[in-house]
């Protein structure tokens, strides 16, 4: 049988929300270091002036500012929600297969990389 004194009591209780607190922060995502690079190696190609991704649709990745600005159709982040965010929903496939990107012949976005797109949603997509 243990036996706790007050002053362990004490101690095991203030510091416990600390050590689980620790665990539960996500790491920060920042749009200039973890998801500028996704989108440049992704989704770039079609979606700057002039080519077909923003032709067709008048969504442009070329600066955050674009990025949020979202289609002629609508936005394409919801900042804190990336469940519902367009971008994610056509990146994971959950659209109709003729709008899914990267369209076409091109390789998805890696589960990794969608991961990282979420996160940063999640945290409310912020210009950092």
């Amino acid at each position: 049988m243990i036996f706790w004194n007050n002053a362990t009591k004490l101690t095991v209780f203030c510091l416990l929300p600390l050590a689980l607190g620790g665990c539960d922060r996500a790491e920060q995502m920042s749009f200039s270091q973890d998801v500028k690079p996704i989108l440049d190696q992704n989704c770039i190609a079609c979606h700057v002036p002039g080519e077909p991704g923003q032709n067709a649709s008048g969504f442009s990745m070329e600066s955050y500012d674009d990025l949020m600005k979202g289609t002629n159709f609508g936005p394409m982040i919801i900042a804190g929600n990336s469940e519902t965010s367009n971008m994610v929903v056509l990146m994971e496939g959950r659209a109709d297969p003729s709008i899914s990107m990267p369209h076409g012949e091109l390789e998805p976005v890696s589960k990794a990389d969608i991961a990282k797109i979420r996160l940063w949603i999640d945290q409310g997509a912020k210009n950092n």
